[in-house]
């Protein structure tokens, strides 16, 4: 290993993503981007640095300089009118979907009063630590680093908090030190309430994927929640229509025990992008309560999920 891959190892350690550096003779020069730093914490996060790096063999000065361009991540919300129509387990999957692809992903569960993501990628019982007190994600099996209420409350404890306080925590959840991450996933709670308000108002996501079944029930729901959106003026990435026709394992027969296209149809009547269907299937199931989303495989499982994130990064990608 040479002495700059051994120092950007040893800052990486204590600042990922964040530094700058190169090295002439024994002198280290360190640039520290700080924009989303508090400034009372500039001067803990540079003697970190400085610690690390004069740790390092061959290296006699450290000389560092602060940036303040505060970085910008794109925010990407996963929502739903109403529960239990298997948002989360989209989330999880797309944020590993859109990993695969080259991106550096965070997931915030934003579900404060029902948080999952810790289950789901397969870090239950993982407390993060803060520091320079500032939250620092979990990271997970699945390269997709994750802050949840989930993670300071046991399985089976009430998250019994009012609107204002849910709402304070979900930004501290979106204000940790992310590091090189440069788009988080947030896995909203269902409904139109006051944490996807702050949100709006407070992080602006650059859009929205939607979640519903087929039924009409649930896309009564829907309709509202894409409506909130629209009436903010944050863009309707696409409505997914999940749990959508179950093939029989012993005949294979199709039956669609929820419906088929109803929300294909509203995404057509509502003028936004339809982004394909996730059928309901045991194995999806089975593997998102073993922490194993589908999508980190290549089974056929995880093909509708990689196609959602394929078609996200294709959104993403025009909007430049």
């Amino acid at each position: 290993m040479t002495i700059v891959d051994a120092l950007t190892a040893a800052v990486d350690a204590v600042a990922p993503g964040r530094a700058t550096l190169r090295v002439e003779g024994d002198v280290a020069r360190i640039i520290l981007e700080v924009g989303d730093i508090a400034v009372a914490d500039h001067a803990v996060l540079e003697a970190d640095v400085r610690r690390a790096a004069v740790g390092v063999a061959g290296i006699a000065t450290v000389r560092i300089a602060l940036t303040a361009e505060r970085r910008v991540r794109t925010l990407i919300a996963v929502a739903s009118g109403k529960g239990g129509v298997g948002k989360s387990t989209v989330a999880a999957n797309l944020a590993i979907a859109l990993a695969r692809r080259g991106h550096r992903v965070g997931m915030v569960d934003a579900d404060i009063h029902g948080p999952s993501q810790p289950r789901l990628l397969g870090v239950e019982g993982v407390k993060p630590h803060a520091r320079a007190k500032r939250l620092k994600p979990v990271a997970t099996p699945y390269g997709v680093p994750l802050l949840s209420m989930g993670q300071f409350v046991t399985a089976d404890q009430a998250i019994a908090w009012r609107g204002l306080k849910a709402a304070g925590a979900l930004t501290q959840l979106i204000d940790a030190d992310w590091g090189d991450a440069t788009m988080l996933v947030l896995d909203l709670p269902p409904g139109t309430g006051d944490i996807q308000l702050t949100m709006i108002r407070n992080h602006r996501p650059a859009g929205a994927v939607i979640v519903s079944t087929p039924q009409d029930l649930a896309l009564i729901d829907t309709r509202r929640a894409i409506d909130l959106f629209v009436q903010a003026g944050v863009p309707v990435i696409g409505l997914i229509e999940n749990m959508a026709g179950y093939a029989c394992p012993e005949c294979g027969a199709i039956s669609d025990p929820f419906g088929r296209g109803g929300a294909e149809a509203a995404a057509a009547k509502l003028g936004i992008p339809f982004l394909g269907r996730i059928p309901l299937d045991i194995v999806v199931r089975r593997a998102s309560d073993a922490g194993t989303p589908p999508a980190s495989g290549d089974g056929a499982a995880g093909k509708a999920f990689l196609d959602l994130g394929g078609r996200v990064a294709d959104w993403l990608a025009s909007r430049g």
